[in-house]
């Protein structure tokens, strides 16, 4: 385990890409160029660039000129498919990154998709972790997300000065894969606390049950937990901005899913979150925060949502 150790801004250590300015990665660049990282972004929209540069980061027009010299590059994108590209496209990393540069993946793609790149990266002479990140916007903002980490010892060890600026928990839990594996297991472990905490909050709503003070004394017994200290004020004030989107938590329980299929184990529970997480997409609920299955939770028990 690796715990978060420094801040401030120190000695730049390192030249560093980072590709994927949204939610998530942006403040996360911010952090590597406040504790005094040379860092270029990338993202495919160019609206986003402002907190890094504010940071004394810089911007570039494109993956190969954002990884252009860069000893360390960080991909966070939304799905495997976006990772694919930003590594193996024409303008990808592995034909314009230097030779040995370390890659680290923060997002959240399919464990397959990762091994496979991984071999690929290697074949190319780069390295590739896969560190995909949990605890949402308010995580990436305050650096302290949970980093399930896959690959090499050496590599993740290699890491640090990047892990350190970013992240509380970090942790090396195995071979290239593990990290996606593992990140599966805490989306399923997410969504049945949302679920859970969604129907819990329209069942004390029913019998009048002041909601507040409510989830407080929940709060301090067994059924507390990281969920319900985040998403109180979005239930309380069904208020559903984006920390994580339902349209990417369905992407991960659909790799829940696919994965355990393929490991030949059941996951009911999460197969019914997956349903209920397709359901809410379906009533045009993706692009809000996932704690707007609470909204599902509205309309099966026949109750208006606002």
């Amino acid at each position: 385990m690796r715990n978060r150790r420094t801040s401030g801004r120190t000695k730049a250590m390192s030249s560093i890409a980072f590709i994927g300015l949204g939610v998530m990665g942006s403040p996360m660049a911010v952090h590597l160029a406040n504790a005094g990282h040379d860092v270029t972004g990338y993202n495919i929209t160019p609206n986003k660039y402002g907190p890094l540069k504010e940071a004394g980061g810089s911007s570039a027009d494109s993956i190969a000129e954002a990884v252009s010299g860069a000893e360390i590059v960080c991909v966070m994108v939304p799905d495997s498919p976006d990772v694919r590209d930003v590594l193996t496209g024409e303008d990808g990393v592995f034909a314009h990154a230097k030779p040995n540069a370390l890659i680290i993946d923060f997002s959240s793609i399919r464990p397959d998709v990762t091994i496979e790149l991984a071999e690929e990266a290697s074949e190319k002479g780069y390295r590739l972790l896969d560190a995909p990140v949990s605890g949402g916007e308010a995580g990436a903002k305050n650096a302290a997300l949970s980093i399930m980490v896959g690959g090499s010892a050496e590599d993740f060890a290699a890491a640090a000065e990047v892990f350190d600026h970013v992240g509380k928990t970090v942790v090396h839990v195995g071979p290239s894969g593990a990290g996606q594996t593992v990140k599966a297991a805490n989306q399923l472990i997410v969504a049945a606390n949302i679920q859970a905490l969604s129907e819990a909050v329209v069942f004390v709503e029913s019998y009048g049950v002041d909601v507040e003070a409510a989830l407080e004394v929940l709060g301090g017994g067994l059924a507390g937990s990281a969920v319900l200290n985040q998403k109180r004020s979005n239930m309380l004030n069904r208020s559903f901005d984006p920390g994580f989107r339902i349209d990417l938590h369905h992407k991960d329980l659909g790799i829940v899913t696919a994965a355990a299929r393929e490991s030949g184990v059941v996951v009911p529970v999460g197969s019914l979150l997956a349903q209920l997480m397709a359901a809410a997409r379906a009533q045009g609920d993706g692009g809000l925060d996932h704690s707007a299955l609470l909204r599902g939770v509205e309309r099966l028990s026949g109750r208006s949502t606002t």
